[in-house]
């Protein structure tokens, strides 16, 4: 599966960049999932629902369907599964964008804010990260010398995304 990274500071855009790709990439013909990394607790079933209650159990997965979406509930505690374990649960796409894992292997798109880049703490993760492929930013970055993309130009973005991700080729208008 085709995976690329879009990684940067909190607070840098990734969300809303993926939110500004994802129709382009769609438009292109292209199946596109994501994967979001948190730091936060993720609790998709509240306490006292049938769920929660199954998990709290003892189960280790629980598939929760409802009419028009389902989600598959995984206990981990000791740790996250790598990205590549995470992957392999994904049904097969074109394409999958993933924000965050900015430890993971593949092609990763650094997001780099001016206004950010001098704050303590939000120092551009490229200066510590030889992996990072390229830098979408709304201004110059020092010490920046590989590919640099208008971070408020999502065309650009997505060409630089089916070079290095070597897209299936799609008729014009993505009809099959």
């Amino acid at each position: 599966m085709r995976a690329v990274g879009i990684v940067g500071r909190s607070g840098s855009g990734k969300t809303t960049l993926i939110e500004r790709l994802l129709p382009l990439l769609r438009a292109d013909g292209l199946r596109v999932s994501t994967v979001k990394r948190t730091h936060h607790p993720v609790d998709l079933d509240p306490p006292g629902k049938d769920s929660r209650r199954h998990r709290e159990a003892g189960a280790e997965e629980v598939l929760l369907v409802g009419e028009r979406r389902w989600a598959l509930l995984r206990e981990t505690p000791d740790a996250p599964p790598p990205l590549s374990a995470l992957l392999c649960r994904l049904a097969p796409v074109d394409l999958v964008l993933v924000e965050g894992f900015g430890d993971a292997a593949g092609p990763r798109l650094e997001l780099v804010r001016a206004a950010l880049a001098d704050q303590p703490g939000k120092r551009p993760l490229f200066h510590d990260d030889p992996a990072i492929a390229a830098v979408a930013a709304d201004a110059p970055v020092p010490g920046w010398q590989g590919t640099l993309l208008g971070l408020n130009d999502p065309r650009s973005i997505c060409a630089w995304i089916a070079s290095v991700a070597v897209l299936p080729s799609r008729p014009p208008h993505g009809r099959p």
